[in-house]
């Protein structure tokens, strides 16, 4: 099974790992933040998922020249820019076939147009995106950044495929494991090579950052100035050895028009929101895991965390995306369903198989669509090496 592969030799002396858990023991875990929605709850089939029953193969994301594959990072093209044009799927690779050892050896950015049958074309290969997992991209740019775990790194490319910079000397980073680009609506500041923000008031553009070897969230503010670093969380549960490979904070979301970030505790089975995340000072939120992994919250922002869902059908969930209706759709790898969850009812609304080969398939999800009838929902199969489309 490919996600049981990744990284094994990683989980060494100096990294956090927590004992492997059963599913089971997830289930109906609860948040005592204070402002936790009732856990495990399901709501009616009525969300958009249960809606959508067409299935399409965009294409392959094997690179042909080199044979990365196992796509973890996906984002959707905001803009046209260099190689890229608006629509495109963005994905990279986790995995190479160069050596027996090739787990976590992927160094390849690929292209995609949104249609059945199309071809990746190489963006960028830099041995900076060794062990690519996550992509984010800056609308203002297009500028790609990536979450590369096995580099240690966070390089940051122009749509055109060349590097930019990476960030590995500007900050420690301890396995970066997911990513978002984040832009409140209310947002003036950011700037210069790396893109521009919005409208009214002072919050930054921030790249998010989660990472996998501490538990943690580091927002990385775009400034007129520069990059600003802050771990805004800590604490969150970490295992680098589960069969279904590393579960820690990952499936990073956003919403503008609330500032709020959504984390997947894959660890624990639950979603947890951070309300104006623009506004969370560094070490605001202490996250810590109790009794079956329920998670509590402390610190000076401690009532801007709260646990939006936790238990069944949650199944080692990696990835997530917004969808048209701000519903978030979640992608379990430990049975390849698709959970649909209403963050403002903390409701579970719809779920759906969408692979039924080996667990451990679903990794990168991107959305797009103004209703049911044009939302489509993009994810990696593992099991194929291809994007997939989920639309109605």
């Amino acid at each position: 099974m490919k996600a049981a592969q990744v990284l094994r030799m990683f989980c060494g002396a100096g990294m956090v790992a927590l004992l492997g858990c059963g599913s089971s023991m997830y289930n109906n875990s609860m948040s005592s933040s204070g402002s936790g929605m009732g856990s495990g709850s399901s709501g009616s089939s009525s969300g958009v998922i249960t809606q959508l029953s067409t299935m399409t193969t965009i294409g392959s994301t094997v690179d042909a020249t080199n044979g990365d594959n196992n796509p973890y990072g996906l984002a959707i093209a905001p803009i046209t820019a260099g190689n890229i044009t608006a629509g495109d799927l963005i994905v990279c690779n986790f995995n190479s076939n160069a050596s027996s050892n090739a787990s976590g050896q992927g160094t390849t950015i690929e292209d995609l147009s949104p249609t059945a049958g199309a071809k990746p074309v190489r963006i960028a290969q830099d041995a900076s995106l060794k062990g690519c997992d996550a992509l984010a991209l800056n609308p203002s740019s297009d500028t790609i950044w990536a979450a590369a775990y096995t580099a240690n790194d966070n390089p940051i490319f122009k749509p055109t495929g060349t590097l930019v910079t990476t960030l590995a000397t500007n900050f420690a980073w301890m396995g970066p494991w997911g990513q978002i680009f984040a832009s409140p609506m209310t947002s003036t500041s950011g700037g210069g090579m790396y893109g521009s923000g919005g409208s009214t008031s002072t919050a930054s553009n921030a790249f998010y950052v989660s990472q996998a070897q501490n538990g943690s969230i580091v927002q990385v503010a775009i400034t007129s100035s520069g990059f600003q670093y802050n771990t805004i969380a800590t604490g969150f549960p970490v295992n680098l050895m589960s069969q279904y490979g590393i579960l820690a904070p990952a499936g990073l979301s956003y919403n503008a028009s609330t500032d709020t970030l959504y984390i997947v505790s894959s660890a624990s089975n639950s979603i947890v929101a951070f309300s104006n995340a623009s506004t969370i000072p560094a070490g605001g939120i202490i996250v810590s895991a109790g009794m079956n992994n329920a998670l509590t919250f402390t610190g000076p922002a401690a009532s801007q965390a709260k646990v939006v869902y936790s238990g069944t059908p949650l199944n080692y969930p990696v990835s997530s995306a917004l969808l048209y209706n701000g519903d978030l759709i979640v992608g379990n790898t430990g049975d390849n369903n698709m959970v649909e969850i209403n963050p403002s009812t903390g409701m579970m609304v719809g779920e759906k198989n969408v692979d039924s080969g080996n667990a451990g398939a679903i990794f990168g999800i991107a959305a797009t669509g103004s209703s049911v009838a044009t939302q489509k929902i993009f994810f990696n199969d593992d099991n194929n090496n291809s994007v997939m489309e989920v639309s109605q």
